[in-house]
């Protein structure tokens, strides 16, 4: 399999064995740099792939991180997936970007997971001890998120790390999603070969631009 995200600062690409024991890390890429996810993801894929001894013929799908995320960033990692599902003749399943991190910080414990949002916002999602989502995803500013946090115990993620004082909860050392983590959260679906889901972003933002209202009026 191949696990793609580009959701977070962190470009992300691995090649991930599956199977019914669980998912093995063959090749991974990971470069923490906000602005270079197109310039980076395709050749650290083609990188984890020429680690792992594999082409991407011998793919059998490919697992691509859905955010949320911010629109520049977020998209790079969809259409890469989308792109490579298309040619090769591949399905693409997609996974909330929090949910995979959830899996790498899982404690046995309710766990909180925010991103960084920006505009000092954080991007949020509860687990239950297992490391099923129980809210979320949502977006908000992080002082507003303790009051309609679920019970939890932990927290992970680049936003939980950077509000840690306005959240209270001790921060977990997961940050970014791994591929291992990806592909384990769309395992059921990959073992069972369901048919993926659409490949949707959540934004969960309204876009910045609108439309016109009507034209100004130019008076003297």
């Amino acid at each position: 399999m191949l696990a793609l995200d580009t959701a977070t600062p962190a470009v992300t690409a691995g090649v991930v064995d599956l199977t019914e024991d669980g998912a093995r890390l063959l090749a991974q890429r990971v470069t923490v740099n906000a602005k270079a996810h197109g310039e980076l993801l395709t050749p650290h894929l083609a990188e984890a792939l020429a680690e792992a001894g594999h082409a991407l013929s011998d793919l059998d799908a490919v697992v691509c991180g859905s955010g949320p995320g911010p629109f520049t960033g977020l998209r790079v990692g969809l259409v890469t997936a989308a792109a490579l599902g298309q040619v090769l003749n591949r399905p693409v399943y997609p996974v909330p970007t929090p949910d995979a991190i959830a899996l790498d910080a899982r404690t046995g414990a309710p766990l909180l997971v925010a991103t960084d949002a920006r505009r000092k916002e954080v991007y949020w999602a509860a687990y239950d001890a297992a490391g099923r989502r129980t809210d979320g995803p949502h977006v908000d500013r992080p002082a507003d998120v303790p009051a309609k946090l679920p019970a939890v115990a932990h927290a992970a993620g680049e936003g939980a790390r950077i509000y840690a004082d306005v959240l209270g909860l001790p921060v977990v050392d997961a940050v970014y999603p791994s591929p291992t983590s990806l592909v384990a959260a769309a395992a059921e679906e990959l073992l069972a070969k369901a048919r993926p889901a659409a490949l949707t972003p959540l934004y969960l933002r309204r876009p910045d631009a609108v439309e016109p209202t009507g034209r100004k009026r130019v008076t003297r």
